[in-house]
C-alpha cells in the first residue's frame, strides 16, 4: 500500500485539540511549549481551554492546527520509531496545512512554521476590511459549472467587484471567495443552475482570491528570509496539484497559494495516479478524510489525532 500524509486546514480547530496528546506524550508537550515560546503567547492554553471564538481567529487557528499536526508527527517518529520517508510517498496540506506538511517533511523548522503562520493569519485577516469580502460553499455543482457561475457573476459585477473559485475540495464541493456583492450574485446564479445548497460561510475574510494580494506580498517578504530545505518526500502543492521538492519553487508556490485556488480534488487525484492508495490525515479533525471517497473511490482515508489512533497506526506498519 502506497501512503501519503495529509494535513488539515482552517475549520478543523476545536477546543481541547491536542490535549490528550500532551497528557500522554512528552514530545507533544515539547512541540506545544516551543510554539508558545516562539510566538510569545500561551497558544496551548487557548487550544485546550478556548474560548472557541478566540481559537478560531485566523492568526491563532493557523499555528495551532500546525502544532497539533506536528505533535502527532513527533510522536510517530520519536516514540513510535517511524521512518517518515519510508512510510509516506508524498505530503500535502489544505491551505495552511501545506506549512504543516513541509514542517513534517523537514523543509521548515517548527519555529519558522509557527512564526510564518502567525504572520500569515494576521496578514490574511488585515488584507480586507471586515464586511467587504465573503466566502460561499456550493454543494452539488462540480468545478466546470462553478467556473461558468463565476464567469457570469464576474460579467455582471458592479464597480469591479470580483468573485473567484477559492477551493475545489471534492466533486460537488466548491468554495467561492471575493467581494460580498459578487459572491451573493454568484449564489443566485448557482441556484438557477441547480446547485443543491449554496451558503455563505462564517469566515472573517475572503481567502484564496485576488483580494488577498496584500497578504501574499507580506508572505513573500517574510519567506525571503526563511531557510527551506528539500523535503524528505515531495510536496503535492495546492496551486499546481503536482509534486515539488525544489526549495525556491516551494517558496514561490507558498506565496501564490495565498491568492490562488486550493486544488485539493486535483491533488488527491494526482496522488492516486502516482499509485497512492491510502491518505492518512495527521492532526485535528477529519475533514480531509471525509473527502477522500468522494474524490477517489479506490483510495482509503484515515485520521490520526489521538494516542489510541497513533498506536493503531503504528501497529499496522
Amino acid at each position: 500500500m502506497t501512503r501519503a500524509f495529509v494535513f488539515p486546514g482552517q475549520g478543523s480547530q476545536a477546543v481541547g485539540m491536542g490535549q490528550e496528546l500532551a497528557q500522554s506524550h512528552a514530545v507533544a508537550r515539547e512541540v506545544f511549549e516551543e510554539v508558545d515560546e516562539v510566538l510569545g503567547q500561551n497558544l496551548t492554553r487557548l487550544m485546550f481551554e478556548g474560548p472557541i471564538e478566540e481559537l478560531t481567529l485566523t492568526e491563532n487557528a493557523q499555528p495551532a492546527l500546525m502544532a497539533v499536526s506536528m505533535a502527532v508527527v513527533r510522536i510517530l517518529e520519536k516514540d513510535g520509531n517511524m521512518d517518515f520517508a519510508k512510510t509516506a510517498r508524498f505530503v500535502a496540506g489544505h491551505s495552511l496545512g501545506e506549512y504543516s506538511a513541509l514542517t513534517a517533511a523537514g523543509a521548515l523548522t517548527l519555529a519558522d512554521a509557527a512564526t510564518l503562520l502567525k504572520a500569515r493569519g494576521r496578514a490574511m485577516q488585515q488584507a480586507v476590511p471586515v464586511g467587504v469580502g465573503a466566502m460561499a460553499a456550493l454543494l452539488g455543482l462540480d468545478i466546470g459549472p462553478v467556473e461558468e457561475v463565476v464567469a457570469e457573476a464576474s460579467a455582471k459585477s458592479k464597480n469591479g467587484e470580483i468573485v473567484s473559485t477559492a477551493n475545489d475540495n471534492a466533486d460537488g464541493q466548491v468554495v467561492l471567495s471575493g467581494h460580498v456583492g459578487a459572491v451573493e450574485a454568484a449564489i443566485e446564479i448557482a441556484k438557477a443552475k441547480g446547485v443543491k445548497k449554496a451558503m455563505l460561510l462564517p469566515v472573517s475574510a475572503p481567502f484564496h482570491c485576488p483580494l488577498m494580494q496584500p497578504a501574499a506580498d507580506e508572505m513573500e517578504a517574510r519567506l525571503k528570509d526563511v531557510a527551506i530545505a528539500p523535503p524528505k518526500v515531495p510536496l503535492i502543492a495546492n496551486v499546481t496539484a503536482r509534486e515539488v521538492s525544489d526549495p525556491d519553487t516551494i517558496r514561490r508556490l507558498l506565496v501564490e497559494q495565498v491568492t490562488g485556488r486550493v486544488r485539493w480534488r486535483e491533488c488527491v487525484l494526482y496522488m492516486g495516479e502516482q499509485g497512492v492508495s491510502e491518505l492518512v490525515e495527521l492532526g485535528a479533525g477529519k475533514i480531509l478524510t471525509g473527502m477522500v471517497r468522494r474524490i477517489n473511490r479506490d483510495m482509503t482515508g484515515s485520521a490520526i489525532q489521538t494516542p489510541a489512533e497513533i498506536d493503531a497506526f503504528l501497529a499496522k506498519l
